[in-house]
């Protein structure tokens, strides 16, 4: 393979340990790998990108998403979490088979791809075909089986689902694309028993070590508010409960799943978490992906940032699925973000950076990615977002992180890669024939607003 170089960058944004941010330099690629940062030597036989008037970043991590649910953006307005769920579901039931989840799962990590988003944590059913999708439009997409006590709208029983899963890291290299994590997603706590989420955690640490365990939790007041009435239980402390977390002892020590053990745990949404249920995923170092956008549209609360943080949280950034967010910008999750810590603390010092770190760098990290991507260093994959500077919006350029955070967007993007390979080229797709794709996606669209609509008239 040859070398690629992205000549004369005009600023390399590396979100390393330093958050170290460096301008008028290059960037050397071989084999998917950064090899060179700084005065980079052209060779003949290199291909070069040239980056004159380019931001370099390293590519954002949306932490919690359902890429399929492209085809059903805008069926289920106006309604919380509990009226959209019942929408929505009827309407999955009918048309979402594994063909049109391939389908949406292309056009969803197209629509990330072209904003900057190179890794997507991606739960959705049929995840065989969500993770073909995903993948052959070039994203690193981490998917895996989702769990429901009932058959759910893919009608699969629990034994299928757990043989989906012992069978799940051979589908992953036999399908091939960019490395990522064994992972397995039970839909929530109210969907599924203490006992099964137990099973679904043993089978995932007998696999890997290093695997990812996914859920929603206390997205809502009413999802806690339902399960300690039936159970007597936060959604994470039914997560203690079978073994996914450990909850600190009376003495403030952690017992049994600490930090670095065991498969990553990252809960979607946490925006209702107790005292308790911060200070017992702290100590295990779970991840709370925050949609800022889902969580203000479906009324469902508005996440403490700051406090989450002085907790011991680590916080990533997601956009949840299109159907309840409508989109998947994450430069608009990290601007709403960033606007949402300060109205909730009451206070505005919320650093840019942190929230740039929180969509790239602890984003990889909550996945168990951050020794491959998240932030552009000698040695880590090439995934990596360019970004026009040569904007009215984006002129002058002070304070670097404060400009992505505050004002740049995903139209900004003209160029991504993942794993090295240039997957987007001047905003066009290198990989996917996209008016045929868009073409075909109106086309099952349509049934799916069909379904949706005889559910709200049922």
């Amino acid at each position: 393979m040859s070398r690629l170089v992205l000549r004369d960058l005009a600023v390399v944004v590396t979100v390393d340990a330093a958050d170290t941010v460096l301008r008028d330099v290059s960037l050397a690629v071989e084999d998917g790998v950064i090899t060179e940062i700084g005065q980079v030597e052209v060779r003949e036989a290199d291909e070069v990108l040239y980056g004159r008037g380019r931001l370099a970043l390293p590519g954002l991590v949306n932490l919690h998403t359902h890429l399929p649910m492209t085809l059903l953006r805008g069926i289920a307005e106006g309604v919380d979490l509990q009226g959209f769920l019942e929408r929505v579901w009827a309407a999955e039931g009918a048309v979402m088979d594994p063909a049109t989840v391939e389908l949406g799962a292309t056009l969803g990590a197209l629509e990330s791809l072209l904003g900057g988003c190179t890794t997507q944590l991606d739960m959705y059913f049929h995840h065989e075909a969500a993770h073909r999708g995903a993948v052959a439009a070039g994203a690193r997409h981490v998917g895996g089986p989702t769990f429901f006590d009932g058959p759910g709208p893919d009608g699969l029983s629990w034994d299928e689902r757990m043989a989906g899963l012992r069978a799940w890291p051979d589908v992953l290299r036999a399908t091939g694309g960019p490395e990522v994590p064994v992972a397995a997603m039970p839909h929530a706590t109210y969907t599924n028993s203490v006992e099964h989420l137990s099973e679904v955690a043993s089978v995932l640490r007998e696999l890997t070590p290093a695997g990812v365990l996914h859920t929603h939790a206390s997205e809502n007041a009413a999802e806690n508010a339902d399960l300690l009435d039936r159970v007597g239980a936060t959604p994470t402390q039914l997560l203690a409960r079978a073994g996914w977390i450990s909850p600190r002892r009376d003495d403030g020590v952690a017992d049994g799943v600490r930090a670095g053990e065991g498969p990553r745990v990252v809960l979607g949404h946490g925006v209702h978490l107790t005292d308790e249920d911060r200070a017992t995923a702290a100590a295990a170092d779970a991840a709370v992906a925050h949609c800022p956008a889902s969580n203000l549209k479906l009324a469902s609360g508005a996440l403490d940032w700051q406090r989450w943080r002085a907790d011991g949280i680590r916080l990533g950034i997601g956009t949840d699925g299109c159907a309840s967010s409508n989109d998947l910008d994450m430069w608009q999750a990290m601007r709403q973000a960033a606007h949402l810590a300060a109205l909730t603390s009451g206070h505005p010092e919320v650093d840019p950076a942190q929230v740039l770190r929180a969509a790239t760098i602890d984003g990889a990290t909550a996945l168990g990615l951050d020794a491959l991507v998240g932030s552009l260093e000698v040695g880590k994959r090439a995934d990596i977002a360019l970004i026009d500077l040569d904007q009215p919006h984006l002129t002058p350029v002070h304070d670097v992180p404060a400009l992505l955070v505050h004002a740049a967007g995903r139209g900004d993007v003209t160029d991504v890669l993942v794993d090295g390979i240039i997957v987007v080229r001047e905003r066009r797709s290198t990989q996917v024939d996209t008016p045929e794709l868009l073409d075909r996606c109106r086309a099952r669209a349509r049934e799916a607003a069909t379904a949706a609509h005889e559910v709200e008239e049922a």
